[in-house]
Parts: C-alpha cells; structure tokens; sequence
C-alpha cells in the first residue's frame, strides 16, 4: 500500500511538472511556450478578459495586452471565455524562395493553437494560433461556424500592444484611410502617438535597452488593412497602441466573410540590434507556399525608366528607343513604358483604353526592337482603366501576346478588404499570363508574393520620385526606411539619382531632377534597399560616361545570403548580401560624415580583390564626385568605410583568380 501510494504521488507530481513546463498553470489560465532558441516567450491569459504578453530574453516588451474582435451580430467576443484545447507543436521546414534576400529560408518556431468558448451556455468560439520565432511573435484569430451562424460582419478588432513605458518609436501616421502610404517614419514617444493617428505599420519601437520591436501584419487576405493609434485612457506607466482597420466603401464594416475564417497575422518582430530585423524572414514564413508551379519565367531584374522622373515630357517611339537601348547597353533586363503610353491624361480621363496604343506610339516596332535587345517591357496602367469592365482580362492577354514581360498599375491609395481582394485578383490573373506585377500608389507588403511570386515589388514608400517638388526625401529618411518600412517587404524606392547634390545645394522643381546627398549615397541603395524589379530613375544621358555607372552594371537584384553589420535608425546602415561568389557592400549615412570599421567575417577562405567606389574627400560639397580603388581582402579583415555628409559607399568582393 505504502508503494502504491507513493508511485500515485509520484505519478502526480510528474503530470503537474509536465503541465508547467508546457506552459499550462494548473486551471489553464495561462499558455505559454518559448522561441526554438529559448530567447523569446510569449504568454497568453484566459478569463474575463483575454491578453498576452511578449518577453524577449525574460524581459517584458509587450504587457497583459487585450485580444478580441467585435461583431455586428452578438458584440465583443473574447471575454469570459474558458479554454477547451490547447496544442503545441514545433514546425521546422525550409524552402526556396523565387527571389529575395536569400537562396534558402528556414521556417522554425513554436506553435500553440487555443481553443475557446464564452461561458454562458451557446457561447460563441474562438480560436487563437501562436508562433513563436526566434526573430519574434505572431499570432491570428480563427473564427469558427458557432449555433448555424456563418456569415459575419466585424466592427471593431480590439488588439492592442502594450508597453510598459513611453518608448522611442519611428511612426508614419498616413492621415487616413485613403493614402499612396507615402510618408517619413518620423521618431516620435509612443505617447505621442494619438487616438486620431493612422500609424502605418510596420512600426518600429526601440523597448529600452531590452531590445527592438517591429508591429506589422503577415498574409492579409480577404480582409482590411491594419493601422495603429494611440489609447487615451491608458493606466499611468504604460503606454498601449491599439488595432484600427480600413473600413468598406460603403460604410456597411470592417470586413464581410463567412465562417471558418482565419485573420490576418498579427506580428512582433524581435531582435537584440535594430538590423536583426532586416535579416528576419518572418512575414515571408506566415504566408502560403507558392502556389504557381512553373514560376521560371519569373525573373528578377533592373529596370530603365522612361520620360516622367528625369524630365522629359515626350511619348514616342524613338524616345521610348533611346531607354530600350540604354537598357541594352547596361544588361538591364526590362524598360518600363510610363503613363500616357496608351493615352495623354490617363490619371484624368476615364475613357481611355488599356487595350489601345496611342498613336504617337508604334507598339509592334517598339517590341521588336526591344526583343532583338534582349530588353522586355513593363506597361503602365491606372488602376480604374485597368478595373473598367474587367479590361484586365483581355488586356493581360493581349500583353502576353505582345511579349510584354509585366504591368505597373497605380493609384489604388486604399486597403480596405474589396482593394485587397483586387490586388489578388489582379496578381493571379496576371500569373495566369505569365506578367510580373508591380503596384504603385499602394499598400504595405505583407507576404503575399511568397504564394504568387509575380508580385514582384509595390511602392507604398516615400522614394526618390519626391525629390522632383519636396525636400522630403533627406538622407536621415534613407537611412530611416531600412528598419521601418522595409521590414515588411520589397519597395519600388527607384534609386539611382546621378545628378548629386550637398546639404543646402539641392532644389526642388527643375528639369533635370536632382537627389540629396553623394552619387556613392546612391550607389548603396542598390544593395541596401530590397527590390527585385529595381528600377534605376534617371535619364540615359545622366548616366553615360558617369562615375559608378559601371556598379549598377554588376550589382544584382536578388540575393543568395543577407547579413546587416552595423546600423542606428536614421543615422547610418552597412549591410552585405552575397550573389554567387560574390558579395556587394552598401553603406549609406544621413547628414553626418562618418567613418566606420566593418570586419570582413562573412568572407570565405582566400584572398578577394574588392571593387570600391568611395565618396571623394570633397564629396560633401561636391557630391557627383566618387574614388574608384581596388584592394585585397581577406576573411578577418578590418574593412574601413569612410563616408560624407549625405554619403555612402559601395563594393563589392570577387574571390581571386587561383586562391
């Protein structure tokens, strides 16, 4: 008896503890589990009212922060709730994505799945799915049938991230719910982020001395775009930020579905150093393994640019030839065909046609001219041409016919869930006929070109295309976007700006257009800034016979291995990603001449010869001027980077013939 009793305590006393360490206080009040890496950990509270909480090395960044949705039919749904499953599981995959910033992507985290009902008798359900990456938290609402109810309508999502002090944060508040998301990440107190602001995301926070935190949203499907807005009646030492999303057209809610359905992601990047985040694939693992099964006529590439940055007004044939040919000169895959190609005043006039060419354009000699160059061409589009009467359907096919390799559709300026749904539309259509698409005038990423790969590149940045009537676009800026809105994907920045100028030189409103800081300035944005269809902004007579011209000839836009060495956010960036066996160097600075020693660690054995282009000591004052240099390097090498104000560098490292 005395045995038996003590292997039934014994018994016991190893369910509590296994229990514990799976995360469950006894009651299952809380849920919790780790990062692979132990690093981070998140905790989610169930009771009357329905939380988590982030730690990141066993610090807290996100505290006891609410949870739940609001529907029109039956209210708020996530409080006195109890839970009736939980379910962890590891997930472990790696895959290869199309494009990118790496050859090979690990998907590695910790899965909890909790399954909940309200209290009362014919409560409501709801599901919460928790990863847990080594790089940071995410986690969705699932929303299952309940008492023969499908359809729904949400009213309000009541998410919110809580922090326990008022924070350093870089925020672009877009005004509204109609924006090109086209704005500075200006570094501001968490509590100044008021009720009435439209915080795109993502939105970056420095959480003290624990570490960095990057709030954005993965795998928006059928559903509204999310912003962030300060809490007014917040408790005293806590600063929260909560959930407002885009509403439908015609103010009938938020979103319109039926039941199973799933949310988007709601995500919190993580990382001890602000440039940890640049190197995470977190959005990219939340998403839906690619679904177009020959994706090899997909190809990443640099892109010329015709008439409307560089100055010039004309829509012709032989001034469409003289960017064909630039193009070919440079190896540059594509040519983009701007606006008016298939009609002047195509941002006004809603008759024009997506299927007819504009006179003063020969289509067919444009094509083949381009064809013997190796060059394809990229059509412009506005959005509402394109959406008239469904003209996309006949259009993509005839642009398929043509030979033309994609579309650049503009001026959607929303995400409510109808314009996310035909962004979806739009890229499945286009893959069916084989066109890459890039959209301007257009939301965030948010991972959808993991699923459909020919969703190359979107704006929705603050690029280059604002120096033509703003002084907006300053090197601080440059050096802000790398850590804020990049983290959430490609952007179309179109960098390559040659005509240079130093603090207090440049001017807005003339033709040519110019660009702040060094020509090295921009060279680096060519390897800091993500964009497979890279499109390079100025005009061919800006370029020929140009000092670093023969950088964009080699630099390549999508990348085996990316890696940030050194970073502060707004003050200067020096990242290296690898093509092959080479590997490019990009470093840029704000307004601050700066000079910085990098190890040359990622290197592999032997010797490499390194191909530099530096600003020049008087680049500050005259910023077109650069210093080619050759040196030999090895792995282990202290590297050092010398920069002006507004300045940059770029290089890139080749293994020695023979080592």
């Amino acid at each position: 008896m005395r045995e038996s009793g003590f292997f039934k305590l014994l018994v016991l006393v190893v369910v509590c503890c296994g229990l514990f360490f799976a995360g469950v206080v006894f009651g299952g009040e809380l849920i919790e589990d780790f990062s692979p890496d132990k690093k981070v950990r998140v905790e989610v509270k169930v009771g009357e009212v329905l939380s988590y909480s982030v730690f990141y090395e066993g610090k807290e960044v996100i505290i006891d922060s609410p949870l739940g949705l609001e529907l029109e039919v039956g209210g708020e749904l996530g409080r006195n709730m109890i839970m009736h499953r939980e379910t962890h599981k590891n997930v472990k995959n790696e895959w290869e994505p199309v494009y990118g910033n790496r050859s090979k992507i690990v998907d590695h985290c910790r899965e909890v799945w909790i399954g909940l009902n309200e209290k009362e008798e014919g409560g409501r359900g709801l599901g919460l799915i928790f990863r847990v990456y080594n790089d940071g938290v995410a986690f969705r609402y699932y929303l299952p049938r309940w008492a023969g109810v499908e359809d729904f309508v949400l009213t309000k999502e009541n998410t919110q991230f809580r922090f326990a002090g008022d924070h350093t944060a870089w925020v672009a508040d877009y005004k509204g719910f109609v924006s090109h998301q086209e704005e500075e990440f200006k570094k501001v107190k968490l509590g100044d982020v008021g009720a009435g602001w439209f915080g795109g995301v993502p939105l970056l926070v420095k959480v003290g001395d624990i570490c960095y935190a990057a709030l954005t949203e993965a795998n928006l499907t059928d559903w509204a775009g999310m912003y962030l807005c300060g809490v007014d009646d917040e408790e005293d030492g806590y600063v929260s930020l909560t959930t407002k999303l885009s509403p439908l057209v015609d103010g009938s809610g938020l979103v319109r579905s039926s039941a199973p359905r799933y949310s988007p992601w709601r995500v919190i990047m993580t990382g001890k150093e602000a440039g940890d985040l640049i190197e995470s694939e977190i959005i990219l693992n939340l998403n839906e393994p690619c679904a177009i099964k020959d994706t090899g006529w997909i190809k990443a590439g640099m892109m010329a640019w015709d008439h409307w940055w560089s100055g010039d007004s004309k829509m012709d044939t032989e001034t469409l030839k003289e960017y064909v040919q630039f193009a070919a000169d440079m190896g540059f895959e594509y040519q983009l065909v701007d606006w008016n190609w298939y009609g002047w005043g195509s941002l006004k006039n809603a008759d024009l046609d997506i299927l007819t060419v504009d006179p003063n354009v020969n289509m067919p000699e444009l094509l083949e001219f381009a064809k013997e160059r190796d060059v394809k061409l990229i059509l412009w589009l506005h959005w509402t041409h394109t959406d008239k009467d469904d003209a996309y359907k006949k259009a993509f096919a005839l642009y398929e016919k043509w030979g033309v390799a994609g579309v650049k559709i503009d001026f959607m300026q929303r995400d409510d869930q109808e314009m996310v749904n035909w962004y979806h539309k739009i890229v499945k259509s286009a893959a069916e006929h084989h066109l890459l698409v890039d959209f301007h005038g257009a939301y965030k990423p948010t991972g959808f070109r993991r699923t459909y790969p020919n969703l190359i590149v979107r704006e929705g940045v603050l690029g280059n295309e604002y120096n033509k009537w703003s002084k907006r676009v300053t090197p601080e800026h440059n050096c802000t976007l790398p850590f804020t809105r990049m983290l959430a994907g490609p952007m179309d920045y179109t960098p390559g700006g040659f005509l240079n100028r130093g603090k207090g030189k440049f001017r807005t409103n003339v033709k040519p257009t110019e660009v702040m800081g060094t020509r090295c300035h921009q060279l680096a944005m060519f390897v800091v800034y993500e964009s497979p269809l890279c499109c390079v902004c100025d005009h061919p007579r800006n370029y020929r016979n140009q000092a670093g011209l023969d950088f964009l000839r080699v630099v390549p836009t999508t990348w085996d291995d990316t890696r940030v060495l050194k970073g502060e956010v707004g003050e200067y960036i020096v990242m290296v990603r690898k093509s092959g066996e080479r590997w490019f160097l990009g470093a840029m600075t704000n307004w601050e001449g700066r000079s910085l020693d990098v190890c040359l660690d990622f290197l592999g054995e032997g010797k490499y010869t390194a191909q530099i282009f530096a600003d020049a000591p008087d680049s500050g004052e005259n910023a077109e001027k650069l210093v080619e240099s050759k040196q030999e390097v090895k792995a282990g090498d202290t590297f050092t980077i010398k920069m002006a104000s507004g300045g940059g560098q770029a290089a890139y490292f080749e293994p020695l013939k023979g080592e």
